[in-house]
This record gives C-alpha cells, structure tokens and sequence, in this order.
C-alpha cells in the first residue's frame, strides 16, 4: 500500500489553483486521508505561501481566508485523518548530510531526511512512500535516495491511478 507525503509545493495546489492542481486533488479524492501527510514544517509553509500570494495580489482576502479554513480542516485539525509529522530535534540534525551532500536548503533537508525515516519505517511492514513534491532540486534529492516521487505540474495523472489500483510492492 503506499502513502503520500506532501512538500509544501505540492500541498498549496489543494487549496490555491495551480499547475497541478488537479492531480493533487485527485490524491485527496481517492486515497484515505491517513494515507496522506505533510511536516508540521511543511503546513506552515503552504500557510506562508498563502500569505504571500495574498499581499502579492494572487489571491483575494476571501480566497486567502477560504484556503486557510480548508487547510485548517483538512491537515492541521486534531480530527483530521491527515497526518502532520513532528519534527524533533534529533531528525532536523540528522538532515546536514542531506542539506550538504544534495545542497538542499533547510527545509527540504528536513522534509527529505523525514520522507527517508517514514519510507524505511513503511518498507518494513510491507508499504512504501510517495514524495509529492514540484520542487525540483528536493525531487532530484529523492531519486538519488532511491525513493518514489511524483511531481503534479508534469508526471501523468496514470501514475497515480496505476499506483492506487495495483496492490503490490513498488520497491
């Protein structure tokens, strides 16, 4: 079974249009949501981008508002399904070998060094994990570190419905 964790790239295309959009929707629409997560870091951030995108005319005070209500419900709610990953001290120092040997900044070293310890976690039990990201340089990161990953402003939406309909080990 696989499980999809999302870089704040990918996770803004929820609730502001975007390229991609669509295909991240489509995640949402047909993979349960404890399937789904995202660093705590990493819904800050689509917060902040939310932000930004609103100072900066793309979207409307209505919009910004809406978007922020909907990621509240949907990730950051105590309720939801979705998972928010902690990040404690320990895997934000082990992220300097990433940030250093695929000159990552801080963030996405953070994200990758925790995609890497779920992902082992899940291989264990027989699952695997998604990086859903559009960053590229976090995306090229990934693939040397021999994970999957999906980018929703290029990979064919198939991918998802040929990894979400065939039940069998992908690593």
């Amino acid at each position: 079974m696989l499980h999809f964790y999302f870089d704040a790239s990918a996770l803004v295309k929820r609730y502001t249009s975007e390229v991609g959009s669509d295909k991240v929707n489509f995640l949402f629409n047909n993979v349960p949501l404890n399937r789904l997560m995202c660093s705590v870091f990493g819904a800050l951030e689509v917060f902040w981008i939310f932000v930004r995108k609103k100072n900066d005319g793309r979207i409307t005070n209505r919009d910004f508002s809406q978007a922020v209500i909907n990621l509240d419900y949907e990730v950051i709610d105590s309720q939801s399904d979705f998972k928010t990953i902690s990040v404690p001290d320990s895997l934000i120092w082990a992220s300097m070998n990433l940030i250093e040997t695929h000159s990552l900044n801080s963030v996405d070293g953070v994200v990758l060094r925790s995609v890497l310890e779920i992902a082992k976690h899940l291989r264990n039990v027989g699952d695997d994990l998604v990086l859903v990201a559009s960053d590229q340089r976090l995306l090229r990161a990934a693939r040397v570190e021999e994970l999957l990953v999906f980018n929703p402003e290029i990979d064919l939406q198939q991918v998802l419905v040929d990894w979400i309909d065939t039940p069998q080990k992908l690593f």
